[in-house]
């Protein structure tokens, strides 16, 4: 019975390694679609969206080792909200890798121009790093467990959602001057980034459901 109990938790580790590997999968994807859009680096956007389908596989040998686990192991009490919230962690991983790509699409969408006017350039860059600081946050909070730094992210989050607002004040302003098309371009890549950082904020809030048994709480706009 130790012998089977002490198999379970090493599987139970392995989901966490998985889903750390998810975490720098999603970081280099939206690091290279963040340069890809600002530099119109066709390579590297191809070199993204084709990429999605590793941390996609990643995903579903996360998701199918989960239920294997319920379906074999029957955990209960600790073990079953640890199976369950990797399979959440796991999907909302998956999604920041979708979203990455499509930064990267519209980098080849536009390609061989840039999607971002000049004036907006510091403003997407900043959030490209702040989407890459959260995700790596959140990779230290699932491999460690770290329930304080887990709870910085919110911070992160915070400041996303303040270049997310300054993006659309300088789109509405009356000195924009490059058509509806840019406006678009903007709009979504501004969303997709703004989404990464709140997939990326469910994951630590999930950190610290897992060891506490709390939830944090959650803005009503998140």
């Amino acid at each position: 019975m130790s012998r089977m109990r002490d198999a379970f938790h090493d599987e139970l580790n392995a989901l966490t390694q998985r889903l750390v590997q998810m975490t720098h999968l999603v970081r280099s994807a939206i690091s290279r679609a963040t340069t890809a859009l600002l530099d119109a680096d066709l390579q590297l956007a191809e070199s993204v969206i084709s990429q999605d389908a590793e941390i996609d596989r990643l995903y579903k040998e996360l998701e199918a080792a989960i239920f294997e686990l319920m379906a074999t192991q029957q955990p209960v009490a600790v073990d079953l909200r640890t199976a369950i919230t990797a399979l959440r962690m796991g999907g909302d991983l998956e999604r920041m890798g979708d979203l990455a790509e499509h930064v990267a699409k519209i980098a080849r969408m536009r390609h061989p121009d840039s999607a971002i006017p000049p004036e907006l350039r510091d403003t997407i860059l900043e959030m490209g790093q702040i989407a890459e600081r959260l995700v790596t946050k959140t990779g230290s909070c699932i491999a460690n467990q770290d329930v304080d730094l887990a709870k910085e992210l919110d911070d992160d989050d915070d400041a996303m959602d303040r270049l997310h607002r300054r993006l659309f004040r300088v789109l509405l302003s009356k000195n924009w001057t490059h058509g509806i098309e840019p406006a678009i371009d903007i709009t979504l890549t501004g969303r997709y980034y703004e989404r990464y950082a709140d997939h990326a904020v469910r994951v630590a809030h999930d950190v610290v459901y897992l060891v506490t048994g709390d939830r944090p709480e959650v803005a009503s706009d998140s």
